[in-house]
C-alpha cells in the first residue's frame, strides 16, 4: 500500500518509519528541512514543501495512494488548511489529527470520517498503567471492549491455559503471551517484545511473561486481583 504522511514531528516521524518497515511505500512531507534529511534513509521516500500550498501539495501522487495522513500537531491552523486542501483536492481517503475539541468539530464539519487523537490516546493508556501497576499496555476497542497487557498472575506462574481456565472463570480471552527483554537500540536503552504465537490450551503461564487479555476492563481487573 502506498501512505503520504503530512507532517514528520514525533508522531508522523514515527508513524512514517514504521509504515516502511511494514513493507508499505511512505512518503514523509514537512516544511523543516532538517526533519526531511533525517527521515531520508528510513522511509521510501520524504519531500521538503509547504503543506499548506496548493501548487505543492498537488505535485504529491495524491491519486494513487490508499491514503492521506495529516499528523501535523504543533500548528492547528496548518492542519486545518492542509486537510481542507486535500479535500477540494478529492483525496479518496484523508485521516487527520486531532488536538483538540475545537479542531474535532473542523473535522467533522468537513465530512473527515477518520481522525485519531494520539495525545488523548496515550494520556488513557499512561493513566491506567498508574492506576494498576499490574497493566504493562493497552488499547481501548470499544466504550466496553479492552486489550490489555498484563504480568502474569502469580497464582497462575507454572500453569497452562487449560489449567487456569481463564475463559470460564473470568470471561476474558488470552491472545498471545508476551517475552520482554532489555536491550539498546541507536544507542538508546530499549524494551523488545516477542510474542509466543496464538495461545493454545497447551501454553505454559511463566514468571515475568505479559499476557495479551482481551475482553471487559471489568471482568480483567477481576483477574489481576
Amino acid at each position: 500500500m502506498k501512505f503520504i504522511i503530512l507532517g514528520l514531528g514525533n508522531f508522523g516521524k514515527a508513524l512514517a518509519v514504521r509504515l516502511t518497515e511494514l513493507g508499505h511505500e511512505t512518503i514523509g512531507v514537512d516544511n523543516n528541512m532538517q526533519k526531511v534529511s533525517q527521515l531520508k534513509d528510513r522511509i521510501t521516500h520524504t519531500v521538503c514543501m509547504d503543506c499548506t500550498d496548493r501548487s505543492a501539495v498537488s505535485s504529491l501522487p495524491l491519486k494513487d495512494c490508499d491514503a492521506v495522513v495529516v499528523a501535523i500537531g504543533e500548528d492547528e491552523a496548518s492542519s486545518l488548511l492542509a486537510t481542507a486542501l486535500l479535500k477540494q483536492l478529492h483525496v479518496k481517503k484523508i485521516i487527520g489529527r486531532v488536538v483538540s475539541d475545537l479542531q474535532r468539530t473542523v473535522l467533522e464539519a468537513m465530512q473527515i470520517e477518520e481522525f485519531f487523537m494520539p495525545e488523548e490516546e496515550s494520556a488513557d493508556r499512561l493513566a491506567m498503567r498508574l492506576d494498576n501497576s499490574g497493566i504493562v499496555d493497552s488499547f481501548k476497542i470499544s466504550e466496553k471492549y479492552s486489550i490489555i497487557e498484563t504480568k502474569v498472575p502469580e497464582r497462575y506462574i507454572g500453569m497452562t491455559l487449560a489449567q487456569a481456565d481463564l475463559t470460564k472463570r473470568y470471561n476474558v480471552i488470552v491472545l498471545t503471551v508476551l517475552t520482554l527483554s532489555k536491550g539498546s537500540e541507536d544507542g538508546l536503552a530499549k524494551i523488545f517484545r516477542r510474542a509466543s504465537g496464538i495461545a493454545t490450551p497447551d501454553t505454559v503461564l511463566r514468571q515475568d511473561e505479559v499476557l495479551v487479555l482481551f475482553g471487559e476492563l471489568s471482568d480483567i481487573e477481576r483477574l489481576m486481583h
